[in-house]
């Protein structure tokens, strides 16, 4: 009777109740409130729903040493992880990102790209909070980027300067990606007037499919001449542009648009949430890079619009003059942000179409957040 027992006291040693605190029931109930918005409210369903879910199952109470944890060597979800620990899967993911995005907005109105710049000032605001709050000048640089509102971008950079803060800012970036349309609508309303929304902007010329081929390489070659730190996800991205728009290479093109980036996509989610267990992520660390981001988001969102008022001040013909609405679409969560400067322009007045304008800040951001990972990383790492 005495064996029965202590085998049944040792089983209930490795069972999840035995070894529950109070921090695995927050993560989960957190995990399940990322589901319930992905499904629910679908904001951003096919990165909550696997991070979500990857916050329960690395928060299942388990007794050490059974060599299945996230943080345990030579497990199965330790070596998944390991594509988000060595900078694996951002520039997969920023591979399949080119092969799916259309330049030809930005190529025939080369100086939106400025707004893309403008908005990068997020990153490097946040950065200087970070610091002004006492965090390493790497620490600083991993939290700052959160404001670019790029995911892989955010984990590629926090890999190499903040290995042990990447859960926070990884959940922290793709939580404010989800909610662009929440966070900016704000914003923009506050800092434009009714005349300023109701600017017309001209529809974008229509782009030659040379112009569309030559693009990724001389922007390639632009950009990782300024910033060869940002090689991995400029040249991911530049690449399958090509494969793009090639039109020679439509399979690879449609693999890496599809089925490669919805892998990554997966694996990325479900790993990142993992990696959220208690012990390591709840802490007042986690809480201020929360608030950081928050704040470099906003500040990227402001500086935006505040660009393109100040550029207005300078064309004279009203014709040429650019609607500020456009300004949040600097920030590089495609398509979403471009979606955001559509549907307040509409509010004002709705036959005000800026979708396609939009467009040519908002993939100017994509690239604008992987230069700035460049220059975080050149002086940081």
């Amino acid at each position: 009777m005495s064996q029965i027992l202590d085998s049944l006291q040792q089983f209930w040693q490795f069972t999840g109740f035995a070894n529950c605190t109070w921090g695995n029931i927050v993560m989960i109930l957190i995990g399940v409130f990322f589901i319930t918005m992905g499904i629910v409210k679908e904001w951003e369903p096919l990165l909550l729903v696997p991070i979500g879910f990857g916050m329960i199952v690395g928060n299942i109470p388990m007794f050490p040493g059974l060599n299945i944890g996230i943080y345990e060597d030579g497990s199965v979800l330790n070596i998944l992880y390991q594509g988000v620990k060595q900078g694996w899967y951002p520039p997969l993911i920023f591979l399949g990102i080119g092969a799916m995005t259309d330049f030809s907005a930005l190529i025939s109105q080369p100086r939106l790209i400025l707004i893309g710049a403008a908005a990068q000032m997020g990153i490097f605001g946040a950065y200087l909070l970070a610091l002004a709050c006492g965090f390493a000048p790497n620490e600083a640089g991993a939290i700052g980027i959160i404001g670019g509102a790029d995911g892989p971008t955010a984990i590629f950079l926090s890999s190499k300067l903040a290995p042990d803060l990447m859960g926070a800012i990884a959940v922290s970036a793709y939580s404010y990606m989800a909610l662009v349309p929440v966070i900016q609508r704000p914003i923009m309303l506050a800092l434009t007037t009714k005349k300023e929304r109701l600017i017309k902007m001209p529809k974008p010329r229509e782009v030659s499919r040379r112009e569309k081929i030559i693009f990724p390489i001389v922007g390639f070659l632009m950009t990782a001449f300024i910033v060869p730190s940002g090689l991995p996800l400029l040249g991911m991205l530049f690449f399958g542009n090509l494969l793009k728009e090639s039109g020679v290479t439509k399979r690879l093109a449609n693999t890496a648009s599809s089925s490669l980036i919805d892998i990554v996509t997966t694996l990325i989610g479900l790993t990142v949430g993992a990696s959220t267990q208690a012990d390591k992520f709840l802490s007042g660390k986690s809480l201020m890079i929360f608030g950081l981001g928050l704040l470099s988001f906003v500040i990227a969102t402001a500086s935006g619009v505040l660009f393109v008022k100040i550029i207005n001040l300078f064309i004279k013909n009203p014709e040429k003059k650019i609607n500020p609405l456009i300004g949040n679409a600097g920030v590089s969560a495609v398509p979403d942000s471009a979606r955001v400067s559509e549907v307040v322009g509409r509010e004002t007045d709705p036959s005000n179409h800026l979708l396609m304008n939009a467009m040519a800040p908002n993939v100017a951001g994509v690239i604008g957040s992987a230069v700035a990972a460049g220059i975080l990383l050149g002086f940081l790492g």
